[in-house]
């Protein structure tokens, strides 16, 4: 038998750990009130799919309207008038009147004609605001009708999202008087007609019961609410619909006699505002839509809906919205959550943690579709369960066994992220030619980046601060790009090729490829700053990007593959990233045509790479527009005459060789990254040199060596040209530096 239960605790394990854990987790997430705002969310959907009720012709609006205000020439209407209208409505006999418009002060002409109107009107209830809060204080009754106790509270209890669900019954005043609401006071008159008068409930002496109603009083935590104001006598309110669900007319209407007798007579006659200039509006659960501007509903048809409520519920017509109690809701979200983790534990074996079956996939279906059905159907009986828990009780059983599941196979694939892209990875892993080799034609925009001088760097550097250097740069240039959505095909020392389109194509690559090298050069200041933190040198990044089609995919053989890019526009990308000088991006005529208008071109250059026939364009980007709005700071690298040359000996490097034969010239010009040279040998645009500073003293000994780029003629003639330096050694940039300065300041 032990053996039996110990098999069984062992088969349902998934089951047994995560029902609870997720249940705990709910209800301590629940009473915190994380879940209160989509709880609220969701009652109001349930409110609007409920199908309209029937106009309730118990109930009349005689509503103040625009073209009221407008007719009668009065924003606030005189007592007089008031006093005519209230004289209308007695003639057809109507069961009650309320009056949910403020007269707590005279508003003449005719105040003595309102206040004789009052005293004869039996069945006549005003309205007070009996709390006040940080906008408004409250506001007294009208005093005549203070008098025969004929006033009923009209305060209102708004939700955090200034909604109005829940409704007053009774609340205190200041001076601790229980105070009854409007609504209630009404009820209670249509409902005394009717034999039924207000008593203690017989299942509890402090409920509130009318007829068949019991109304029992809204809890801080009642349904979804955590901690809310419960003061006062509340009840959740059951809206019938949405705004003008009730028989509504005007104070014109009434006055011309234009309304018919029954609409009236033996009715409960509401007065109130139903114009926007009044102000008198709130939110309600049928206010919330996902297009539309959220609709309001008049404060008198607020207590129409109050109203009517009560009076239903003291008939037998409609249901109060009740709640269960908080160790029942917690046993409803535990009973889901073992639903949902049994359906998950049941088919962890169905095709394998990467493919679900239809039969399971239905199950977890059918089980948010009667979690739905079931709280749709206890709505209609006036109950309101927790449909957001049970959802998440579902959700959260199914995910946290399916991670438990996919655990192992995502160690895999972080060891494989380490040496490949993510979006490789799940190609290799999710799709059934992943493993696959061979290739496809495809578009792609490829970028290229090389640091420039990274050579000379490493010659000066011990090798572990070499790593330490790539390994920073590489890092902030890797996270940029995956910001991009590239995919790094590979890194090749200081060099990254990225790839734009494959293996999965998106729009606009091209345009993502230049926003990401101008992202990649901002990022280059970050870099720096660590790695002057850290005493190592400054680097700068050239890059490269060109458009075209290439063969992707795994290549190698059965041992040994990788996923790769091959094609001539590999080629032609590293030739034009080699045309870069730090900081700088230039980018084909194919990429530029592809990318659109929103790159921002800095300047065109015209060059004939090896291998090409003719020569090409290629564009210097300063920055991209559009989404993007990215843009390189490029201050202007003036250079300053100098008043003794600086002697030099340089020599042209050819790839990875440096040449044998030596030239001499001087540098007459200069900043600190750039300089004009003069020389016995003029060099063609593009050419890399290395050059050897001579002391004016001695001027056959080097000291240091620095590297360069030629970057065309001198704007005042042809003699000499103009370079760019891509590395230059710290004790030859400080002496640059100071030469510099002292120029300028000199």
């Amino acid at each position: 038998m032990w053996v039996k239960l110990k098999r069984l605790l062992w088969k349902c394990r998934g089951v047994l750990v995560t029902a609870p854990s997720v249940t705990g987790l709910l209800i301590v997430v629940r009473f915190a009130g994380l879940l209160q705002a989509f709880e609220l969310a969701a009652l109001d959907q349930l409110f609007r799919l409920r199908s309209p009720e029937p106009v309730d012709v118990r109930i009349t609006i005689v509503g103040l309207t625009e073209a009221d205000i407008q007719r009668f020439e009065q924003a606030t209407l005189s007592d007089a008038l008031l006093a005519e209208l209230l004289e209308k409505l007695k003639q057809y006999q109507p069961r009650g009147i309320g009056l949910d418009l403020y007269r707590d002060l005279p508003e003449e002409p005719g105040h003595e004609q309102l206040v004789r109107v009052f005293k004869s009107t039996p069945n006549l209830i005003g309205i007070r605001k009996v709390v006040g809060n940080d906008d408004d204080s409250p506001v007294n009754p009208p005093p005549a009708l203070s008098e025969v106790g004929q006033v009923g509270a009209n305060d209102v209890v708004l939700d955090s999202d200034s909604k109005l669900r829940r409704g007053l019954l009774y609340l205190t005043a200041e001076d601790g008087e229980i105070v009854s609401s409007f609504g209630l006071k009404l009820a209670e008159i249509y409902l005394k007609s009717e034999g039924i008068v207000a008593k203690p409930a017989v299942t509890n002496p402090n409920y509130l019961q009318l007829g068949q109603g019991v109304f029992v009083p809204f809890e801080e935590n009642d349904g979804s609410y955590v901690r809310a104001d419960a003061g006062g006598y509340q009840i959740l309110l059951n809206y019938t619909g949405p705004a003008k669900s009730f028989r509504t007319v005007s104070f014109s209407d009434i006055l011309a006699n234009k309304v018919p007798p029954d609409w009236l007579r033996d009715r409960l006659v509401l007065i109130g505002a139903t114009a926007e200039s009044k102000k008198d509006f709130f939110l309600t659960p049928y206010s919330s839509t996902l297009l539309d501007i959220p609709q309001k509903t008049a404060g008198v048809e607020i207590q129409a809906n109050l109203i009517r409520q009560i009076i239903s519920a003291a008939l037998g017509e409609r249901p109060l919205i009740k709640t269960w109690p908080d160790p029942l809701e917690g046993l409803w979200i535990f009973a889901w959550s073992v639903l949902g983790a049994a359906l998950s534990w049941k088919w962890r074996y169905a095709g394998g943690v990467a493919k679900f079956s239809l039969k399971s996939t239905l199950g977890i279906v059918l089980a948010f579709s009667s979690l739905c059905a079931i709280c749709y159907g206890a709505f209609l009986g006036g109950w309101w369960l927790p449909l957001v828990p049970g959802v998440l009780a579902i959700a959260g059983s199914t995910l946290a066994i399916t991670s438990y599941l996919a655990h192992t196979a995502a160690d895999i694939r972080q060891i494989f992220n380490r040496y490949l892209t993510d979006e490789v990875v799940a190609t290799i892993l999710e799709t059934p030619h992943g493993l696959k080799l061979g290739g496809e034609r495809r578009k792609v925009t490829i970028l290229m980046s090389d640091l420039r001088g990274f050579s000379a760097i490493s010659e000066r550097l011990p090798p572990e601060s070499v790593v330490e250097l790539l390994n920073i740069y590489l890092a902030a240039m890797t996270e940029v790009i995956t910001q991009y959505r590239g995919t790094i095909d590979e890194f090749i020392g200081d060099a990254i090729l990225v790839i734009f389109g494959a293996p999965i194509q998106r729009d606009a690559d091209a345009q993502r490829a230049v926003a990401c090298a101008v992202a990649m050069q901002l990022a280059i200041s970050a870099v720096n700053d660590q790695l002057e933190r850290l005493g190592l040198p400054q680097i700068e990044m050239g890059i490269g990007i060109n458009t075209g089609e290439v063969v992707v995919g795994n290549i190698g053989s059965q041992k040994r593959a990788k996923y790769a890019v091959v094609g001539g526009h590999i080629n032609l990308t590293s030739r034009i990233e080699s045309y870069t000088v730090g900081g700088q991006i230039f980018i084909s005529e194919a990429t530029l045509n592809e990318a659109g208008s929103i790159i921002q071109i800095q300047h065109q250059k015209w060059v004939q790479p090896k291998g090409f026939e003719e020569a090409i364009a290629i564009f210097a980007v300063s920055g991209i527009g559009g989404d993007y709005n990215l843009f390189l700071d490029t201050p202007a690298d003036t250079l300053v005459p100098l008043t003794e040359s600086i002697p030099i000996q340089y020599v042209v490097v050819h790839g990875k060789h440096v040449g044998e034969e030596l030239f001499q010239g001087s540098l007459v010009r200069l900043s600190e990254n750039s300089a004009e040279v003069r020389g016995d040998y003029n060099l063609e645009p593009w050419s890399n040199i290395k050059i050897n500073l001579l002391t004016p003293k001695v001027r056959d000994k080097p000291i240091g060596a620095l590297y360069a780029k030629v970057t065309g003629k001198p704007a005042a003639g042809n003699h000499g040209f103009c370079i760019r330096f891509t590395s230059i050694p710290p004790e030859v940039a400080a002496m640059f530096s100071t030469i510099v300065r002292m120029r300028d300041e000199g």
